[in-house]
C-alpha cells in the first residue's frame, strides 16, 4: 500500500470521520450534535457546582440529575415534532397556559410570600409561568407569521394584547422578574418581525414615563425595597441588603483562581443566601475564581452563538421568528441573573439557566432547545 493511500485511509477512519457520522446520525433524528454536546457539558458542570453550592447534598444533585434526564428526553421529543404541528398547537398551548395561570391565582400553592405553583392530582408541583415561557413566543410567532412583514400597527396591537394577558397574570402572583422575561420573549418576536425603530423608542419612552405610576400603583413594598437596595445596599446591610452584599463579597474574594472547589467560606458557611438557586454563580466565582466564571461564560456564549446560527438557517418566517426569540431570551436569562448577582441589576429572582437548581425551569429550557432544533432540521414542508 502506498504511503498516500495509507494516509488517506487513516484520515477517513479518524476522529473527524467518526464525528461526521455521529453528526449525520443525530441530524437524522433532528438533533443538532454541536448544541447537544454544549448543553451536555453545561448540565454536567451545573451538577458539579450544585454539589458544592448545596452543601454536598447528594439528594439535591440526584433530583437535579433526574430533572436533566427528563429535560433531555423532552428535547428529543420536541425535536421530532415538525414545525407545522407547533403552528397548529400554538393557540391551544397559549390558552392552556392562561388557564393554568388563572388556576394559580385561584388555587395555587404559595411559598415565601408568592403564589406561583400549581398542584394537580397525579402530577408533581409545577410552575405554570415556566410553561408560558414557551407558549407565549410560540403563539406570537404563529400570529405574526400569518401577517405581512414588517407588521402593521393593527397587527402589532393584537400581538401586544397576546403578550399582555399572561404578563399581567404573572405580575399578580407576584413575580416581577418572570413577567418581564416572558414579555421580553414576546417582544423579541415582534423585533425579529421588523417592528419599526421609531415604535421601539416610543415604547421605551412610554415605559420610562409610566415608571412613577408603576412605583405608586403597581409595585409592592418588597419590590420597591429591592430597587432601593439595588441603589444603596449598605443602607440595610443586615436586612434587605444582606443578599447582594454577601454575593459581591463572595465574587470579590474568589480572585483570579478562586479558593478551591468546596472551599468557599461565604457559601459553605451559609453566609450566601439561595446559594443553590439564584446566587449559584457567586459560589462559582468564590471557589473557582475569574477563570471558572470565564469558562462558564464561554460555554454560554457558544450555546447562544450556535442557537443564533441555527435560527438563521430556518427556512420559514415562523421558524426564524420563534428560534430567534428563544435564542435571545436564553441570553437575557443569563444576563439578568449575572447582573443581579453582581449588583448591576436589581434582584428579581431569576435563576441561572441550566445551572441553578430547579425542575420546571430545566425541563422548559430543554424543550425550548428541542423546538429550536426542530425549526432548523425539518427543512422541508415546514408550513402547515
Amino acid at each position: 500500500m502506498a504511503s498516500t493511500d495509507f494516509s488517506r485511509t487513516m484520515n477517513e477512519a479518524g476522529p473527524q470521520h467518526g464525528f461526521s457520522r455521529s453528526r449525520a446520525w443525530f441530524a437524522s433524528i433532528h438533533v443538532d450534535l454541536v448544541l447537544f454536546l454544549l448543553l451536555l457539558a453545561l448540565a454536567g458542570g451545573g451538577l458539579l457546582l450544585l454539589y458544592s453550592a448545596s452543601g454536598q447534598s447528594w439528594g439535591m444533585v440526584k433530583r437535579q440529575a433526574i430533572h436533566f434526564g427528563i429535560g433531555f428526553i423532552m428535547l428529543f421529543i420536541a425535536a421530532q415534532v415538525p414545525p407545522r404541528i407547533y403552528q397548529r398547537l400554538a393557540p391551544w398551548a397559549y390558552s392552556a397556559g392562561l388557564l393554568a395561570l388563572i388556576g394559580v391565582l385561584v388555587a395555587g400553592v404559595g411559598a415565601k410570600g408568592a403564589q406561583r405553583w400549581l398542584e394537580l392530582p397525579g402530577l408533581p408541583r409545577f410552575q405554570p409561568s415556566e410553561l408560558v415561557k414557551l407558549a407565549l413566543p410560540l403563539t406570537v410567532a404563529w400570529y405574526m407569521a400569518k401577517r405581512p412583514v414588517p407588521p402593521r400597527l393593527f397587527d402589532l396591537a393584537k400581538a401586544m394584547l397576546i403578550i399582555a394577558l399572561p404578563t399581567v397574570l404573572i405580575l399578580k402572583q407576584p413575580d416581577l422578574g418572570t413577567s418581564i422575561l416572558i414579555s421580553a420573549s414576546g417582544f423579541l418576536v415582534l423585533f425579529f418581525a421588523g417592528i419599526p425603530w421609531w415604535l421601539i423608542f416610543s415604547m421605551i419612552g412610554i415605559v420610562a414615563a409610566s415608571a412613577p405610576l408603576m412605583w405608586f400603583f403597581v409595585m409592592r413594598e418588597y419590590q420597591k425595597q429591592r430597587v432601593l437596595t439595588f441603589l444603596n445596599p449598605e443602607s440595610d446591610p443586615l436586612g434587605s441588603g444582606w443578599n447582594i452584599i454577601q454575593s459581591k463579597t463572595a465574587i470579590g474574594s474568589g480572585g483570579i483562581e478562586g479558593k478551591g472547589f468546596m472551599q468557599g467560606t461565604q457559601s459553605q458557611l451559609e453566609f450566601l443566601p439561595e446559594s443553590h438557586t439564584d446566587f449559584i454563580i457567586a459560589v462559582l466565582a468564590e471557589e473557582l475564581g475569574l477563570i471558572g466564571v470565564l469558562i462558564l461564560l464561554t460555554l454560554y456564549c457558544l450555546i447562544i452563538m450556535r442557537c443564533l446560527y441555527l435560527s438563521n438557517r430556518c427556512e420559514t418566517l415562523f421558524g426564524r421568528l420563534l428560534a430567534g426569540s428563544l435564542s435571545v431570551t436564553f441570553f437575557i436569562y443569563v444576563f439578568v441573573n449575572i447582573g443581579m448577582v453582581s449588583g448591576i441589576l436589581p434582584v428579581v429572582g431569576v435563576p441561572l439557566p441550566l445551572v441553578s437548581y430547579g425542575g420546571t425551569s430545566v425541563v422548559s429550557l430543554m424543550t425550548a432547545f428541542g423546538i429550536l432544533m426542530s425549526m432548523n432540521t425539518h427543512r422541508k414542508n415546514q408550513s402547515p
